[in-house]
């Protein structure tokens, strides 16, 4: 009779395509069962890898994807980026071996506590419910966005199953769109008749409710002139585009976000980076947010509406259908001549010899395919990436770490990456020190990529901490990290492999691309300390207080 394991499987086979783990004999006979169906299984080589490949391969295609581990070590290793899925609101789905049903062993540790600890659901499976617990954790992950963990414990998996698997195939149960209240949308299209200067500024909520066509509609109507936050990059007409809005964007750019009377947020949290710590909006600038949310999630929003995105847009389009527009965005010459989207090219190298992180990003942009998924993992380096590379839409582009503020996920991210989108070029942005946090994956991203390039911005630092600790004076031995060969690790599990220490070396990775040829190239750059991301400013000028003279 098929077991607790087999109807887990079953049921997971009707509904997701691909798993990522790490076998351990918690869910050992999950992974036999798995093996008859048509789920994928991908292995990473360290459990927190397993987590954050799900999450990525959900960033980049929109598929929700399960992760797996063993119980005890096993999971602990899981709850860092377990705390980042749920932060980033994807849908995820975690199963888990975990105590048997007579308590807890030596070796366990309360796992739903840590599950807690980091705002994850529990669900624990029984013998006369694995069918109905995969289905509920599914529905859980995809109706609240949050990462799921589903627990069997280690009495349970080889059991015969005592529920009936004629329900693992049925359509699973997902919330339909919130439509807005009408009253909150009267009051929304109210603010928009008085704009003069409107800003449309969108996020990744926008992409995921499929407001797209209808921003552009409404931004047409108005006249505005539209931004995105750095996940919601690639829905508006680029002609009148600023780009990334934050500390990410133009200096040129955000200055005339600043002069717009009226913005319109769009499924974008308007976190302290998206608004430069308050600098983004001019001060008497009217705010209107559409979230998803019950309440605003900044103290500058005037005009609130609740509900889905595309669905908020097309009300206030019908509302606005006699509005003329203001014939802002066409007025700007900056569009038209190109100067608000002006980068800073940067030297072929830094004053001290080394890389300068603006030009080998500007000429990274321009030899990697236009046809690419990346993902970069957190550190001082991303500053770069996001004023240097261009994105073409947001399930192109997952920012991992940020959510968490975390680094070393970046490999195992990669993973899920190419996996969800193995037609495409992968690349990898990452650091020198998140690199070796999670060096056990690097096998794993070789293996799993198809086609694509892990990009080391190696300053033989913890670059965010020197360029904030170290300005202030502290002690810069902890934040520094003795010379790695990456390439050489990179050539250790089956990769090619270049150090970049000139634009010159870069003729290497560029003949490579050129050939067509599959496999992954490590691009080891040795990039310079002494330039510091713009947005890393504004953070230290936000921690002002470091740099002041301790009182007496």
């Amino acid at each position: 009779m098929p077991t607790v394991s087999a109807h887990i499987a079953t049921t997971l086979a009707a509904h997701v395509t691909d798993m990522f783990g790490v076998m351990g004999n918690g869910n050992a006979y999950l992974l036999d069962a798995l093996a008859g169906t048509t789920v994928a299984y991908t292995a990473v080589r360290h459990e927190a890898g397993a987590v954050a490949a799900a999450d990525a391969y959900y960033r980049t295609n929109g598929h929700l994807a399960v992760a797996t581990s063993t119980y005890g070590p096993g999971f602990t290793n899981t709850i860092t980026p377990l705390a980042e899925a749920v932060k980033a609101r994807t849908p995820l789905l975690l199963i888990t071996g975990s105590a048997p049903t007579t308590g807890l062993r030596p070796w366990d540790v309360d796992q739903a506590a840590l599950c807690r600890a980091v705002g994850a659901h529990v669900i624990t499976v029984t013998q006369d419910s694995p069918v109905a617990s995969t289905r509920a954790a599914l529905e859980h992950a995809l109706a609240n966005r949050t990462a799921v963990v589903l627990e069997i414990p280690y009495d349970l998996g080889g059991l015969e199953a005592q529920d009936a698997v004629d329900h693992a195939t049925a359509p699973l149960a997902t919330p339909s769109p919130r439509p807005p209240r009408a009253q909150a949308l009267d009051d929304a299209a109210a603010v928009l008749r008085t704009a003069r200067r409107p800003l449309l500024l969108a996020g990744r909520g926008a992409f995921l409710s499929g407001a797209g066509d209808a921003m552009r509609t409404l931004a047409a109507r108005l006249g505005a002139v539209t931004a995105s936050s750095a996940l919601g990059r690639g829905q508006f007409d680029v002609r009148y585009d600023l780009g990334v809005a934050g500390g990410f964007g133009q200096e040129k750019a955000m200055d005339l976000a600043g002069t717009a009377d009226v913005v319109l947020v769009i499924g974008a949290g308007l976190n302290q980076f998206t608004m430069r710590f308050g600098a983004l909006i001019g001060e008497h600038a009217k705010v209107i947010q559409l979230d998803v949310t019950d309440a605003p999630t900044s103290s500058r929003v005037n005009a609130f509406v609740s509900g889905d995105a595309r669905l908020s847009v097309e009300g206030l389009i019908a509302r606005l259908d006699s509005t003329a527009s203001t014939g802002w965005r066409e007025s700007i010459t900056g569009f038209s001549d190109g100067t608000l989207s002006v980068r800073e090219p940067g030297e072929p190298a830094a004053s001290d010899g080394l890389l300068d992180p603006r030009s080998l990003t500007a000429r990274l942009n321009e030899i990697i395919p236009a046809d690419r998924v990346m993902v970069n993992d957190g550190g001082h380096f991303l500053g770069w990436v996001n004023q240097y590379f261009d994105v073409s839409a947001p399930d192109r582009f997952a920012m991992v770490g940020t959510p968490f503020q975390s680094i070393g996920l970046g490999l195992p991210s990669l993973v899920g990456a190419a996996v969800s989108r193995p037609e495409s070029f992968s690349v990898l942005c990452m650091g020198d020190g998140g690199g070796l946090m999670a060096l056990a994956d690097l096998e794993s991203a070789v293996r799993a990529t198809r086609r694509g390039a892990i990009i080391v911005y190696n300053d033989a630092a913890y670059g965010a901490e020197i360029h904030l600790y170290g300005l202030a004076g502290f002690d810069k031995r902890p934040m520094l990290i003795s010379g790695v060969d990456f390439a050489g690790l990179a050539r250790s599990v089956g990769a090619d492999a270049v150090t970049v220490s000139t634009l010159d070396d870069l003729d290497v990775f560029e003949r490579w691309v050129a050939s067509g040829d599959d496999g992954v190239m490590l691009l080891d750059c040795r990039i310079s300390q002494s330039l510091r991301a713009p947005y890393q400013e504004e953070v230290i000028e936000q921690n002002s207080a470091l740099f002041e003279p301790a009182a007496v």
